[in-house]
């Protein structure tokens, strides 16, 4: 073999390695793009109630009914999960119940129910007995505030209404309830979710001069 044909097959012989050195070097040098996929938990969806389901056979007055609005709220019920609701209350209130709902989901404070008082026929001992939270249910006009929306009730099994003095000889309400503060889920004078209720501007029930009223708030 002639001596020029030697350098000819040494010079190719290079080339080829050079070039199998340098596609190794670009494969190592490639970015590696890893996508992070958050996880978001399961939602227990509660209730998924249109405006006029929600104020179905109601005996407010359309003047009360104009007033109100439905919203979303997400919580923790009792069984550790993250649930979602509704709330029916008045739209002059709806800013500050949102605000309640992100103090009591951040605190991971425990919420049986929130559903529309409509799914028990506009029942208000029913709901209570299901330890249901609530706001609007057209009922004492006289005095409620839960009559215009205004007010709110929340895990009224485990908060019952008890009366200060034994001279009024009248039963917890919900009738049966008994209060234990141990319970997650109930308040106390120095519930952190209490104190920031008083913040956003709700008065507790709990300071009425004839009962404690512990699962109501109002504006």
């Amino acid at each position: 073999m002639k001596l020029s044909t030697i350098f000819v097959y040494i010079f190719i012989l290079s080339l080829c390695f050079s070039c199998t050195k340098k596609s190794e070097r670009m494969k190592s040098t490639k970015r590696v793009v890893v996508k992070i996929i958050r996880i978001q938990p399961a939602v227990i969806v509660d209730c998924n109630y249109k405006f006029m389901e929600a104020v179905a056979g109601t005996k407010a007055p359309q003047s009360i009914i104009d007033e109100l609005t439905l919203i979303t709220v997400r919580y923790y019920s009792t069984d550790k999960k993250l649930h979602q609701g509704q709330i029916l209350t008045n739209k002059m209130m709806s800013h500050q119940v949102e605000l309640m709902f992100c103090v009591i989901k951040k605190m991971k404070f425990p919420i049986a129910h929130a559903i529309p008082i409509v799914r028990y026929n506009w029942d208000d001992e029913a709901s209570m007995k299901a330890n249901n939270t609530y706001s609007f249910c057209y009922r004492n006009v006289s005095y409620s505030k839960h009559a215009m929306g205004m007010a709110i009730d929340i895990n009224p099994l485990f908060n019952p209404v008890r009366w200060k003095s034994d001279s009024i000889n009248r039963l917890n309400k919900p009738i049966g309830a008994t209060y234990d503060s141990s319970v997650e889920g109930t308040f106390y004078p120095t519930s952190p979710v209490v104190e920031e209720f008083r913040k956003i501007g709700f008065r507790w029930g709990h300071n009425f001069p004839t009962k404690y009223d512990d699962h109501h708030f109002e504006l």
